[in-house]
């Protein structure tokens, strides 16, 4: 625990720094060497060296680091980073651990002890600091020490290169082997120094008259004769949009200074200001930009007014085309023949001559839409009834479906015995009202 206490702490003196010296944040590009530190234990250094598996890149495992460094005094750096490091197989071998991570994290905390002031450009230093790094799962958590010299080089004291060679000592090699680290980056300094105060010049001595008694003496008073404002080097502004009244051309309104003291024009007059109207020489209305009521079919009905605002048709009509005559006593007719089963749903073979006339007018006219009414007499219960009037209907138009009119064209509804046409006292009235209205349209009609 007391490595884990220790890298707090100089992970939190990173944190707040010390006085006005050198602050920076700054990127790396790494190499790990997991196996040469673990070579040289096993053989000798000279060995190591004599074979020179110590430089191959194969054993040097990539990654990078985010870092933040606080000068502390001139010869003194504190850092905090944190460090990505793109495993292998070979870690989880020197580890005896088969489910080492891919991917290990590490956070470390360290001091740099520099040769030469911190303004110099070639900075030669030492580190020492304290790490810890999750490198197999369920957090296996391993300490280590960071150990070695690095080179700074500093670049107009606004970014500096870190050449950096670690030694890092694990103080856990069951879970990390001792290793080496290399890294290349880059901070750029967060620092500013602060501006030099010039003192400002002596006051002439003048002689101050205000002939206006606005507070603004006549050497400076663009006004001199009226009243003004100080903002404004003495002149008036009347309608207090910060532009003097001598340069406003809409001195008693309020406006902007691109429009000379006016208000944001409206050329077309429909309440939207230019600025805001996409439409500004043609009246339109707010929820449009200033542009009209779009007629996207061109017929003259506004799309808010046309129900059918992609087919051109008649006002009278509600925008839609209008249906000929002939159509409709044709869509009529075959209503008139629809019939099912005694008590049932079941739609009788003698409706299919009528309801194939039905699929060619709407084959003809593919805007055309159907809704599908379904009605009952007053025999028997009014819940039954109404069960019937809805399961007829979405008979003729499973029928219709199935002749390959596209369902979304097609509405179904049953009524029961709500909406009858005849007296029921009656068979014949009964007759009338046991029936399936067709109704055509070119929108979607309900009741």
């Amino acid at each position: 625990m007391r490595p884990i206490l220790l890298l707090t702490a100089l992970t939190t003196i990173s944190i707040l720094g010390f006085g006005q010296k050198k602050s920076a944040i700054g990127f790396s590009f790494n190499l790990t060497d997991f196996q040469t530190p673990t070579d040289i234990k096993n053989t000798s250094l000279h060995d190591v060296l004599k074979s020179g598996d110590w430089h191959k890149g194969s054993r040097l495992e990539p990654g990078f680091s985010v870092s933040y460094w606080k000068g502390l005094t001139n010869h003194l750096d504190v850092s905090a980073r944190y460090n990505g490091v793109f495993g292998s197989t070979s870690f989880s071998n020197l580890t005896n651990k088969a489910n080492s991570l891919d991917y290990f994290n590490e956070l470390e905390a360290a001091l740099h002890a520099r040769a030469l002031k911190q303004t110099a450009v070639i900075n030669p230093f030492l580190t020492a600091g304290l790490g810890i790094g999750n490198y197999w799962q369920n957090f296996g958590l391993a300490p280590y020490a960071p150990l070695g010299v690095g080179i700074e080089v500093n670049i107009a004291n606004e970014a500096f290169i870190h050449i950096l060679a670690n030694y890092r000592l694990s103080f856990d090699n069951k879970k990390s082997p001792n290793n080496l680290f290399y890294s290349l980056g880059v901070s750029q300094n967060l620092s500013r120094p602060k501006p030099k105060v010039v003192p400002p010049p002596p006051v002439p001595v003048v002689v101050n008259i205000d002939r206006d008694n606005d507070g603004v003496v006549d050497s400076i008073d663009a006004c001199p004769d009226v009243a003004g404002v100080a903002i404004l080097k003495g002149c008036p502004d009347k309608d207090g949009d910060g532009i003097a009244d001598k340069d406003d051309k809409c001195p008693e309104v309020a406006g902007l200074a691109k429009y000379q003291g006016c208000p944001i024009p409206d050329t077309d007059k429909d309440g939207v200001n230019d600025e805001e109207d996409k439409c500004p020489s043609e009246p339109g209305v707010v929820r449009y930009q200033g542009c009209p009521i779009p007629d996207t079919d061109n017929d003259g009905v506004n799309d808010e007014e046309d129900k059918c605002p992609n087919l051109p048709g008649v006002k009278e009509n509600q925008g839609c085309p209008v249906i000929k005559e002939e159509i409709k006593k044709k869509v009529e007719l075959a209503a008139r023949n629809i019939y099912f089963a005694t008590g049932s749903s079941k739609l009788l073979a003698k409706s299919n001559k009528g309801l194939n006339e039905v699929v060619k007018v709407l084959n003809d006219d593919p805007g055309m839409k159907l809704a599908i009414d379904g009605h009952t007499d007053n025999t028997g219960k009014a819940e039954k009834n109404q069960i019937l009037s809805e399961a007829r209907a979405a008979a003729v138009k499973n029928y219709l479906v199935s002749k390959g009119i596209d369902q979304s064209r097609l509405t179904s509804a049953g009524y029961g015995q709500d909406q009858p046409i005849a007296d029921n006292k009656t068979a014949a009235g009964k007759a009338k009202n046991r029936r399936v209205e067709l109704k055509l349209s070119y929108y979607i009609t309900t009741n």
